[in-house]
């Protein structure tokens, strides 16, 4: 999935959506596809970086107000592949969840589409580190904790009666702290980019 894939489904929806087309209602969740590509910023010197992937993802949105809502943003933990070009292979894996919770500014008015933007704060757990006996002399260990900044912008597409296409395009704040016997031996960042497209019901 690509950003430009991801704008051709908004305008293929915006052209098939009748203008006079908007759905109401103070709640809407919506599942979507989502693909994230990681930034495999790494200091440890071990050229590290991980799998990028596509899953599944569902989000809850509360509207305060027309213009304002909450979104809460939900998956199960994903599994990531650890390479490192320095060793030359793939030398463990890890699991993350990451919950973000947004504060969105919706425009309305638009007619057949509803473009809005976001920010936020992002959880992320790290679990079922595990690395392999290729490098088990260095006794690595990842911090299991992450908090980080999460913007996005995306659009939903009335098509009546409540339901809805998404398009979104989210910027996140993922890292952590790579552990040697005990020691920090520097940070990795996946800092992904997630972009999805789904459907929603708005109630």
């Amino acid at each position: 999935m690509t950003l430009t894939r991801c704008l051709l489904a908004l305008a293929a929806a915006a052209a098939l959506s009748p203008v006079q087309a908007q759905d109401q209602g103070t709640w809407v969740v919506r599942a979507r596809a989502l693909h994230l590509q990681s930034a495999d910023k790494d200091s440890t010197g071990f050229g590290l970086s991980i799998n990028d992937r596509t899953f599944p993802e569902v989000d809850i949105g509360y509207f305060l107000s027309p213009n304002i809502a909450l979104e809460l943003v939900l998956t199960y933990p994903q599994k990531h592949t650890v390479h490192s070009t320095v060793v030359g292979a793939d030398i463990g894996s890890f699991k993350h969840l990451p919950p973000t919770l947004l504060v969105q500014y919706h425009v309305t008015g638009l007619g057949g589409w509803r473009p809005y933007v976001g920010a936020g704060i992002n959880y992320t757990n790290l679990s079922s580190v595990h690395f392999n006996s290729n490098v088990s002399a260095l006794k690595l260990g990842l911090k299991h904790n992450s908090v980080g900044w999460a913007v996005q912008a995306g659009a939903d597409v009335p098509i009546g009666g409540g339901w809805l296409i998404n398009v979104d395009a989210k910027k996140v704040a993922i890292g952590t702290t790579v552990r040697s016997d005990g020691r920090d031996i520097g940070k990795f960042k996946v800092d992904p980019v997630l972009l999805s497209v789904g459907i929603g019901k708005r109630f």
